[in-house]
């Protein structure tokens, strides 16, 4: 489906979906000669989970860390959606019956105790969006950097060395030779200390992205470094 096919079905408007597609949340899965964006069934289904997560009020940001973690489950994502909108149902009922109280009060037919005007106000962080991030984002994120605080000086000294060799390959073609060779040690010495498969190894350069404390510290030894390095990690899982 094309973009205003996709808007027309969706009540989504074509201008928000460029926004999805210009930030990575939701790119297409295929553009044609002329630029026009085609969307998949697969893209489509996506779609439709992030709305779940903005209906339940996650800001789009943790929706792509969410999407970009490895460790997604899309089903589990789901499940979580319901439970939550089941919650938030429940709170909306609450709520209409206080306003019906209160319309009831305010005609002089009943009176209302203080906690009952107030019955159905939940300003609390939500127990499920903690468990979201339990699950599939911050998770992640810690424990890769709890494997980082366990190297000693030589760890270090070699991550530092394979961190500038990549920053000295910025702007060249994160799948050419020279480069996929760099991203292969980095490769080598994650699976030192942990367990990645290819699928976990492109996974986890999607969070240098999306996740702003990986950015940071990694785009310390060169401006763009965390991007450079996610595009050559994607291409060599995919290589392998």
């Amino acid at each position: 489906m094309k973009v205003k096919e996709v808007a027309d079905l969706t009540g989504v408007s074509v201008r928000t979906l460029h926004h999805y597609d210009e930030i990575g949340l939701l790119v297409p899965d295929n553009v044609t000669e002329a630029g026009y964006r085609v969307y998949s069934d697969e893209n489509l289904t996506t779609l439709q989970q992030i709305l779940f997560f903005r209906e339940v009020g996650f800001p789009l940001k943790k929706i792509k860390e969410l999407l970009d973690s490895p460790s997604f489950n899309r089903l589990e994502a789901f499940e979580l959606q319901r439970d939550m909108l089941v919650a938030k149902r429940r709170q909306l009922e609450t709520m209409i019956e206080t306003i019906d109280k209160t319309l009831q009060s305010e005609r002089g037919e009943m009176t209302m105790t203080n906690e009952e005007r107030f019955k159905g106000f939940d300003f609390s962080s939500n127990p499920y969006e903690q468990e979201a991030r339990d699950r599939w984002g911050d998770e992640a994120v810690d424990k890769a950097n709890q494997n980082v605080s366990k190297f000693g000086e030589k760890e270090q000294e070699e991550m530092n060395r394979i961190y500038s060799n990549l920053a000295a390959l910025r702007g060249t073609d994160p799948a050419a030779a020279e480069a996929q060779a760099a991203i292969s040690d980095w490769y080598m010495f994650l699976n030192k200390i942990g367990d990645y498969s290819m699928e976990a190894f492109a996974g986890l350069g999607e969070m240098y992205v999306a996740d702003e404390r990986f950015t940071k510290n990694i785009d310390q030894f060169g401006e763009g470094l965390a991007v450079f390095m996610r595009d050559a990690m994607k291409a060599y899982s995919e290589s392998k």
